[in-house]
């Protein structure tokens, strides 16, 4: 078996490796990004996933000495070192994909017999990363960029994540306030105060909660939807897109992203407060519509909801929820969920709009 070690993302120009979450074109390419030349056959919703699915099938094309990534997350951490650690990851392989799916979709679903131990190892990672490096995306604020800055996380995490994964709970002391949050959001989630109205024709889903939790909470109960509209007490609002409309998913058909510049418009015209309803681009990883996001950086609007002021609005909130599924509703009237949306399409759609 192949012995591979860590590429750092600058050294691929001098060595073919094998590229997670991420692309490159001196690499095999294992990543849900979307364009990524991903072989058919071991398609996935992440690119852990992917990972995984290529070590079962022993593709030829992971015969290379080198594994790399251009930026750190739990999904792209897992995939590099699955491929570090083949039997190690072979041997853990739900836990492994279960760790991908609550770091990068925020899925999160107890029901799964590994997704608490999952949950421990994914918040170990977010702990020891906030306390030792930087969050995700401050490197956008930052001299030197993320493509060079996440080696050192790499190289920390490659070293530390075998022993942690063998036990969590010897780095309880990291995790167990994040758990902790996540898990009294998901019995929110779960009250009956809690209301959830699922519009699937256009992939939205509206929660109706008290207050704001952590994402890992929020989202676990959107699986199968992309958009979520989440209305708190006291006329509270976030709509945004998830993450998997920024990639591809194996596992469904997906409408593209249409931007909420119209719609945060009509908010406008609406909004009495003083405040301005704002939105980001459709090419943002998560892109939000909220009041009074002017002067949110990327790092702020990734982090959970609790760790951002969420203004209160005059509209009232079934107004607000009117707005919102006809604007959905009207803006795909036309359009056909389908798999592997490319960029060039989602713009193309955004400029007939």
């Amino acid at each position: 078996m192949q012995k591979r070690t860590f590429l750092p993302f600058t050294d691929l120009k001098k060595h073919r490796a094998i590229v997670v979450d991420s692309t490159h074109p001196n690499g095999f390419m294992l990543s849900h990004w979307k364009g990524a030349p991903t072989p058919e056959s071991i398609k996935d919703d992440t690119s852990a996933a992917i990972v995984l699915n290529a070590m079962r099938k022993n593709l030829p094309d992971l015969d290379l000495p080198y594994v790399s990534a251009n930026h750190f997350d739990i999904d792209g951490f897992v995939g590099v070192w699955a491929l570090l650690n083949p039997e190690k990851a072979l041997q853990n392989e739900e836990l492994l994909r279960q760790m991908a799916l609550i770091g990068d979709f925020r899925e999160l679903d107890l029901n799964h017999p590994l997704a608490g131990e999952a949950l421990k190892l994914v918040c170990w990672i977010n702990a020891k990363e906030r306390e030792l490096f930087y969050k995700p995306f401050e490197a956008d604020e930052m001299e030197e960029k993320e493509v060079l800055q996440c080696t050192k996380k790499f190289t920390y995490f490659l070293r530390e994540f075998g022993r942690v994964l063998q036990d969590p709970d010897w780095e309880k002391g990291s995790w167990e306030d994040e758990v902790a949050s996540v898990l009294l959001g998901y019995r929110d989630m779960y009250k009956p105060s809690t209301k959830l109205t699922r519009k699937p024709e256009v992939g939205l889903i509206i929660i109706e909660t008290a207050h704001p939790m952590h994402y890992y909470a929020l989202f676990s109960r959107t699986k199968g939807f992309d958009i979520v509209l989440t209305c708190y007490e006291q006329n509270r609002y976030e709509l945004e897109y998830k993450y998997t409309t920024w990639v591809d998913i194996a596992s469904r058909a997906t409408l593209p992203r249409i931007s909420m510049a119209p719609l945060a418009a009509r908010l406008n015209e609406l909004e009495q407060s003083g405040y301005s309803w704002t939105y980001d681009a459709v090419t943002e990883t998560g892109p939000i519509l909220r009041l009074g996001g002017e002067d949110l950086k990327r790092a702020d609007t990734y982090a959970n909801p609790t760790e951002r002021e969420i203004y209160t609005s005059t509209i009232p909130v079934e107004q607000l929820k009117q707005e919102v599924i006809l604007y959905f509703a009207q803006a795909y009237q036309t359009v056909q969920p389908k798999y592997n949306w490319t960029w060039q399409e989602v713009k193309e759609l955004n400029r007939q709009i």
